[in-house]
């Protein structure tokens, strides 16, 4: 059971509209390493790790990307609405708004729509949490070219506060791979696979 507060977990208030910007961010809601993904992959583990601590921060963490897709929604919405004709056809943005207006679609920054072949879910810890690890140092680098990009500082101050998001993200999921791999030793190590034992 969740509890839905109806705020942002960090405010975006973006006073210029840029839909240069936005078809670049979106890839954080759908692209290969974003927010959608990133939910999906947690929360869809959690039914399988065996161990209650981990079934915590898989949710806790899983919970906090919706947030997190809530907030990068925001960015593109408000980065591209109000556009006029000119402003879309002069952005580069006319093949996006072809397809879905200004509507927010999970896509990648190329185009590529929300795939869930881009994630994993094996249903073993340590492969699982390695998974993690990996998926919030590939969004810490993705928010970091994202930074790289962008000057104005309204959409500048979200992505910082995303970046930051999923170094603790790592941490939390470093936290719990120790936690499981204390807990292993050569008999329970492959509880999965029998053949091992």
């Amino acid at each position: 059971m969740w509890q839905y507060e109806k705020k942002l977990q960090y405010p975006v208030n973006i006073k210029n509209p840029n839909p240069k910007l936005a078809q670049v961010i979106i890839s954080q809601y759908g692209g290969p390493d974003g927010e959608a993904n990133a939910a999906l992959r947690y929360l869809s583990q959690r039914y399988s790790m065996p161990y209650d601590e981990l079934k915590g921060i898989l949710t806790d963490v899983g919970t906090e990307e919706l947030a997190h897709l809530e907030m990068v929604a925001a960015m593109v919405h408000q980065l591209t609405r109000n556009l006029s004709i000119e402003q879309i056809k002069a952005s580069g943005f006319a093949p996006y708004y072809t397809d879905h207006t200004t509507g927010v679609y999970p896509a990648a920054a190329a185009g590529v729509p929300l795939n869930a072949n881009q994630f994993q879910v094996k249903g073993d810890p340590i492969t699982d949490l390695h998974e993690d690890l990996a998926a919030e140092q590939k969004a810490r680098s993705t928010y970091e070219n994202l930074l790289r990009l962008v000057d104005d500082p309204d959409v500048r101050e979200p992505l910082k506060f995303l970046r930051q998001r999923e170094i603790n993200h790592f941490q939390r999921f470093g936290e719990g791979l120790r936690l499981v791999q204390e807990r292993l030793d050569s008999k329970n190590f492959y509880a999965f696979n029998p053949a091992f034992d």
